[in-house]
């Protein structure tokens, strides 16, 4: 076989892989992959937000994230800016923000902003922003005495995610501990799962606390696929108190979880300590640096 048989052979070779390649495109498309840009739960910032949210989100980019999850929207305003202003500030560091926080609006927090009052106007103002996902991010405990209560809240959340499908917005909800907690001879997660529906309800799965309540996060991810677009990485310190600690540097088998990313549905996962030993500007860049480690 002379050199330009050989050359041709290996020009057709290519060119059927490519056709190939070419021809598998349209099924690969369809295929979520796991997001590499890192977020944050601001709520770890609580203070340093309070007093000076421009210079925190500047530090916060400067760390390396891209992505924030917003808390504390209140009578139209993030962070005491209106969303145009927000919307900007995030722009101009390099931040997007595809998530945020909110309350039911029963008890505690009752003003403009929550999913009982003025929801229409909450859900309008977090597209400007460039929202995705409206997560609901705690039950106070005036609010789940009774399995009954989680019932009415399962009506809610279907009623406050038909508002944000509208607005091209998808609702979630965000567990702590007590939802794997028996109530009434039922565990209030399973029926949050069951009871509301499965297209306009996704949840928020935090790792920490599904860890802590002794449930496996992947055989969550494998009883109800696709449920878990977005979650909240925290890690287990490695002490008789298993408090809150950076990613990484704990008991999570964070690389397994992530393996399972696919099954969950995962677009979005955002690094949060509620409570941190060190200054906590600190301890997100050390959770920051350890994330970079994990294949995702």
């Amino acid at each position: 076989m002379n050199r330009n048989t050989t050359m041709n052979r290996q020009q057709f070779l290519k060119l059927g892989a490519l056709a190939t390649s070419a021809a598998l495109l349209p099924a690969f498309e369809g295929m979520a992959a796991t997001p590499k840009k890192v977020g944050l739960q601001l709520y770890t910032l609580r203070e340093a937000m309070a007093k000076d949210p421009d210079g925190t989100l500047k530090s916060v980019a400067k760390i390396g994230y891209k992505e924030v999850e917003s808390f504390g929207y209140s009578d139209g305003k993030f962070f005491g800016k209106t969303p145009k202003e927000y919307a900007t500030l995030l722009k101009d560091l390099g931040l997007t923000a595809p998530s945020g926080h909110y309350t039911t609006g029963n008890v505690v927090v009752t003003g403009k902003g929550t999913l009982k009052n003025d929801w229409e106007r909450t859900v309008a103002d977090a597209a400007e922003i460039g929202q995705k996902y409206m997560v609901c991010a705690y039950l106070f405990p005036p609010e789940r005495t009774k399995i009954d209560d989680y019932k009415q809240f399962a009506e809610l959340f279907n009623k406050s995610a038909e508002v944000c499908q509208k607005a091209g917005i998808q609702f979630a909800y965000h567990n702590h501990d007590f939802e794997f907690q028996p109530l009434g001879g039922q565990l209030p997660y399973d029926l949050l799962l069951n009871e509301t529906d499965e297209k306009l309800v996704k949840m928020e799965l935090d790792l920490y606390w599904a860890t802590l309540a002794g449930q496996d996060p992947v055989a969550l991810f494998k009883k109800s696929p696709g449920r878990f677009p977005l979650w909240h990485i925290k890690d287990i310190a490695k002490t008789p108190e298993r408090e809150f600690a950076e990613v990484g540097t704990g008991s999570v088998d964070f690389q397994r979880i992530f393996h399972a990313g696919k099954t969950a549905g995962m677009t979005h996962y955002f690094v949060e300590q509620d409570v941190c030993k060190r200054p906590p500007l600190e301890s997100i860049a050390i959770s920051y640096k350890n994330v970079q480690k994990l294949k995702v």
